[in-house]
């Protein structure tokens, strides 16, 4: 096995974020189920748009949040996600390149456009996400290039991927490529409704050895082994996963893997502002954690400090580094 180019590479939708602080009214009148994330069409992207007050509006995505993260902590990091030759696009490609994360995906010059998330945040903090894909489903598996591919230590695909049929083979090479070069695959499940959607699709990447490294919330794990018994699912995925890692929120995480179970607190917070970003940024410093080799309590306890920066301001993405702000905390970054 090479040397690594990258730390870690990241696939996944990219998405445009547009937040908007909101009601529980405003979510019953859209038929919008708390907490979730809903795949939606132009029309309804235009309806819910229409309705909303004033909005932040900033690049996202679930994987390039997590890859934005990791160079926020010193990694070297590289993405891969679709989006179209257009203003949005063109704002999307500039912010992720200038969080130093390498970006070489061409864009769509045809077709829909860059794709758009529109996510509620009620006053408790949750966050409700519509998302419409536009170009974002047309990565193919011909935006993979199986050179920097094999040049990642850690290929970090998210579940979301599972929704485009392109997106899916795109994700299948890229874990095929990652493999033969001797590198290691993570997934993160996504989204308990996204679980719903792809349960046993999910389980077969596991079982047949396609993904090494799992992430989950509580949410996730549940659905996945259709449980409500937190322990049974643990040890299910224990069985499942060369290495599984489960957020719970305030209680912080579990890693669990050959060695054992570990639980590791959550980093305090003062105030909690909006929970979007929170299992990418979480993902972002485990990852960094596992690349420099720290130990699984120290990459839970980095990833526990980038999710406690994010969820204290609106966005997906740290507003701080990352790597002065685990330092000032005495963690080994």
């Amino acid at each position: 096995m090479t040397d690594a180019k990258y730390d870690v590479l990241g696939i996944g939708n990219a998405i445009f974020d547009v937040l908007v602080h909101a009601d529980e009214a405003f979510l019953a009148k859209h038929a919008m189920t708390k907490g979730s994330m809903a795949l939606i069409d132009e029309a309804r992207a235009a309806a819910i748009y229409r309705d909303m007050g004033p909005a932040t509006e900033m690049s996202g995505g679930s994987g390039a949040n997590t890859i934005v993260g990791l160079a926020s902590l010193g990694a070297r990091a590289a993405y891969v996600g679709k989006v179209r030759d257009d203003q949005i696009g063109r704002m999307y490609s500039h912010d992720i390149r200038a969080a130093g994360v390498t970006f070489d995906t061409a864009p769509a010059t045809d077709g829909p456009a860059t794709g758009c998330c529109y996510i509620l945040v009620t006053p408790d903090g949750e966050r409700t996400m519509n998302t419409y894909l536009g170009a974002a489903q047309n990565l193919t598996a011909a935006d993979i290039d199986p050179a920097q591919i094999a040049a990642a230590r850690i290929v970090y695909l998210e579940g979301y991927l599972w929704d485009p049929k392109e997106a899916k083979e795109a994700f299948v090479k890229a874990a095929t490529v990652a493999h033969d070069a001797g590198r290691e695959v993570a997934l993160t499940l996504s989204d308990s409704f996204c679980v719903d959607r792809y349960r046993e699709e999910f389980l077969d990447l596991m079982r047949g050895g396609t993904v090494d490294i799992v992430f989950a919330n509580e949410a996730e794990l549940h659905s996945l082994y259709q449980t409500s018994d937190f322990d049974g699912a643990l040890k299910q995925l224990r069985e499942d996963a060369t290495l599984g890692i489960v957020t719970r929120s305030d209680k912080g995480c579990v890693v669990v893997s050959n060695d054992g179970v570990i639980a590791v607190p959550a980093h305090p917070i003062e105030t909690l502002v909006d929970t979007t970003g929170a299992g990418d940024l979480f993902a972002a410093g485990f990852l960094f954690g596992l690349v420099r080799k720290t130990g699984y309590e120290m990459a839970g306890r980095l990833g526990g400090l980038a999710a406690a920066e994010v969820i204290q301001h609106i966005g997906a993405r740290p507003q701080v580094s990352l790597k002065e702000l685990a330092a000032q905390n005495g963690l080994k970054a």
